[in-house]
């Protein structure tokens, strides 16, 4: 990995401030610019290094995550009343 720490710092800053998830900005990494584990080359997580900066989600991603299926899953059953198992 030819990027240096600071680089990948602020392509994680960029990338949150464009409203992605740290999951997603772990993909992206990956796939654009060749970074297999952030870890590996900043020695932090995504997440750390986004609360850092004072960008991290308010909720945890997968709470969130859990949360919308919740929902999806609530209006569903609201529309379809016989779906019951």
């Amino acid at each position: 990995v030819k990027m240096k720490t600071e680089d990948v710092c602020d392509h994680i800053c960029k990338l949150a401030k464009k409203g992605l998830a740290p999951s997603q900005i772990g993909v992206t990494l990956r796939d654009s610019f060749g970074i297999p584990q952030v870890r590996s080359v900043t020695g932090n997580k995504i997440l750390r290094i986004l609360k850092a900066n004072g960008l991290a989600p308010t909720l945890p991603e997968d709470m969130y995550f859990l949360i919308k299926k919740a929902v999806a899953i609530r209006k569903h059953l609201d529309k379809n009343r016989k779906d019951k198992d």
